[in-house]
C-alpha cells in the first residue's frame, strides 16, 4: 500500500501545514537524511516497524516524545518532533507535530485522495445518515464508494496514518469516492490535515462534546475549520440551523444552501418520509422529520458533486435503512418500538417530536434514555428535562456509564425533570430493566423509544465492554414478555 519512498520525497510531497526544519543525525548532511527509507509512518510506537515515521505528538495524558527512544529501537527511520531529542536518527523538527502528522501523512501514502470523489459531512446530529445516504447515491450511479464514520469504527474519524492509510487502501483498491463523517475532534486534532474534500456538508449545531472543547463558540469553531479552502472546495449548509446562517455568512469558500423551504409536500410518517425536491418526488425510507433535512442534505450534496438530479431523487427512493438510526424493531407486538442514536439534548427533542408526530390517537410516546459517564456532565438535567416534556412515560436509565457511577448519572439526569412532570418519570440503572419496564407499559397504539445507543453492540461499565444492543435486546424481552404476534 505505501511505495517505498525517500524522506525527501515525502517532505517534498507535502503541501501545508507548519514550517519544517530537517535535523541530519550525528555527522550526517541534509542530503544523506533526505535519502532515509520512509515505508510506513504512525503515532502509536507500538506500530513501529523498520522504515517507519515516528511522529513525537504531544497528548492529552502522555507526549509521544517520551516513546521516541523506543520507537528507534523498534527501527523508525525518522522522527517528526517538536523539540530535537537525543538520538542518533534524522528528525524533522515543527511547531505542531499534530498538524503535521497529517500533511506528513497524506505525503507518505501519495496523496490518496487526488484519486477519489471526498465527500466530508460534520455536525452535531445526522452525520452518519446523511454520509450513508450519500454513499448509497454515489453506488446507485455507478461509482464504487465506502463510507467511513461512526458505524465502520470505534471513532468517527480515525487518526491522521490511519485514515490516510484507509484511503490509500480504497484507492488502491479501485473505488472510485468516499463519503465519511468529520467530528469536532477530528478537525480540532488535525486528523484530516492533509485531506481535502470535493464537497463539504454541515448538519446543525447543538450541544455536545463540550467536555472536550469547552464552550459552543470553540465546537462551532472545530466544526467551521472544514469550511475552509485547505480543507473543501464546495460547502453545503443548513441554513436553517442558527449556526449554519453564521457558517454562511463567514465562510471563505463556495457555498450551497439547503432549507426545508427547498422543499413541497413533505409528509412524514414513522418509518419513512417524502417530498417534491426541485420537481421530483423522493420517497426515503426513514420515519422522522429529522431526517427529511439529513436526506436533503444528502441530495443537496450530491447535486453539487454534479450527479442528475432526477438520478439523485432516484437512487435517495431507494436507499436502505440505517442501522441504529429510528429503526424500527417489529416482533408483531401493537405498538411501534424504535432504536434511535439520539444522545445530545437536541437530538432527543428531535427524535422525541417526531414520534408524536407519528402516534396516532391516543397513542403514547414512552422513552428509555440514558447518559454517557466521563462525558459532558451539564448536558444531563438538559436531557431529563427534554424527555419529560416530551414524552409520556419516561424511564431514565444508564448508557455507557464508564468509570462513572451509573446512579449519580441517572439521579442527575433525573435533577433537570420539572417539577409538574415528575410524576411520569421512573428511574432505573439497569437498562435491559429498563427497556423490560417501558415494553410492558406499552399498550396498542403507543411508541416506545429506546435512545442513545443506536447501532451500539456493546455497553461501558467500569473497565468491563459488556455485549449490549438495544435491538437485541428489545426483540428478546419481547418474545419473553409474549408481547409479539399481535397480543
Amino acid at each position: 500500500m505505501v511505495a517505498e519512498r525517500t524522506l525527501g520525497d515525502v517532505l517534498d510531497g507535502v503541501r501545508g501545514g507548519p514550517a519544517r526544519t530537517l535535523v541530519p543525525p550525528g555527522g550526517g548532511t541534509d542530503d544523506s537524511a533526505r535519502a532515509t527509507v520512509v515505508r510506513d509512518i504512525t503515532l502509536d510506537s507500538r506500530e513501529v516497524q523498520p522504515g517507519t515515521l515516528f511522529c513525537c505528538v504531544p497528548g492529552e495524558r502522555r507526549d509521544g516524545h517520551e516513546f521516541a527512544a523506543g520507537a528507534v529501537a523498534a527501527g523508525a527511520s525518522v522522527l517528526l518532533v517538536e523539540r530535537r531529542l537525543p538520538l542518533d536518527v534524522a528528525q524533522v523538527l515543527v511547531t505542531d507535530a499534530r498538524s503535521a502528522t497529517g500533511w506528513a501523512a497524506a505525503s507518505v501514502f501519495g496523496h490518496p485522495v487526488d484519486s477519489l470523489t471526498m465527500v466530508g459531512v460534520t455536525g452535531t446530529n445526522g452525520k452518519t445518515t446523511t454520509a450513508h445516504l450519500i454513499g448509497h447515491v454515489l453506488r446507485a450511479t455507478g461509482r464504487r464508494t465506502e463510507v467511513f464514520g461512526t458505524l465502520s469504527g470505534r471513532f468517527t474519524t480515525p487518526e491522521a496514518p490511519a485514515l490516510q492509510r484507509a484511503l490509500a487502501g480504497c484507492r488502491d483498491d479501485g473505488f472510485d469516492a468516499v463519503a465519511m463523517e468529520v467530528s469536532s475532534h477530528a478537525l480540532a486534532l488535525g486528523r484530516v490535515s492533509g485531506a481535502h474534500f470535493d464537497v463539504s456538508v454541515f448538519t446543525n449545531l447543538g450541544r455536545d462534546h463540550l467536555d472536550f472543547h469547552g464552550t459552543v463558540e470553540r465546537y462551532f469553531a472545530a466544526k467551521a475549520h472544514l469550511f475552509e479552502g485547505q480543507f473543501t472546495d464546495v460547502g453545503v449548509v443548513n441554513t436553517d440551523d442558527v449556526h449554519g446562517r453564521l457558517l454562511f455568512d463567514t465562510a471563505s469558500i463556495p457555498l450551497v444552501p439547503f432549507s426545508i423551504d427547498d422543499l413541497v409536500d413533505v409528509v412524514v410518517g414513522p418509518t419513512s418520509h417524502e417530498y417534491t425536491w426541485r420537481g421530483r418526488r423522493v420517497r426515503v425510507g426513514l420515519g422522522g422529520g429529522f431526517n427529511v433535512m439529513n436526506s436533503l442534505a444528502a441530495a443537496t450534496a450530491c447535486a453539487s458533486l454534479g450527479i442528475d438530479e432526477a438520478e439523485v431523487a432516484a437512487a435517495l427512493s431507494g436507499a436502505p435503512a440505517v442501522p441504529g438510526r429510528f429503526e424500527p424493531v417489529d416482533a408483531g407486538q401493537p405498538f411501534t418500538v424504535l432504536v434511535d442514536y439520539a444522545h445530545t439534548p437536541d437530538g432527543l427533542e428531535e427524535a422525541l417530536r417526531a414520534v408524536r408526530a407519528a402516534t396516532d390517537g391516543d397513542g403514547r410516546v414512552i422513552v428509555v434514555f440514558g447518559c454517557g459517564g466521563d462525558r459532558d456532565r451539564e448536558k444531563r438535567p438538559l436531557m431529563g428535562s427534554v424527555a419529560a416534556r416530551l414524552a409520556d412515560v419516561v424511564v431514565i436509565t444508564s448508557d455507557n456509564p464508564r468509570s462513572e457511577d451509573p446512579l449519580e448519572i441517572v439521579d442527575a439526569t433525573r435533577r433537570g425533570v420539572p417539577d409538574d412532570y415528575r410524576g411520569r418519570v421512573v428511574t432505573e440503572p439497569d437498562r435491559r430493566t429498563a427497556i423490560g419496564a417501558a415494553l410492558r407499559s406499552a399498550r396498542p397504539g403507543d411508541v416506545v423509544l429506546i435512545a442513545g445507543k443506536g447501532h451500539e453492540t456493546t455497553q461501558t461499565i467500569g473497565d468491563l465492554v459488556l455485549p449490549f444492543d438495544d435491538r437485541a435486546v428489545a426483540r428478546e424481552l419481547l418474545a419473553e414478555q409474549e408481547l409479539g404476534g399481535g397480543r
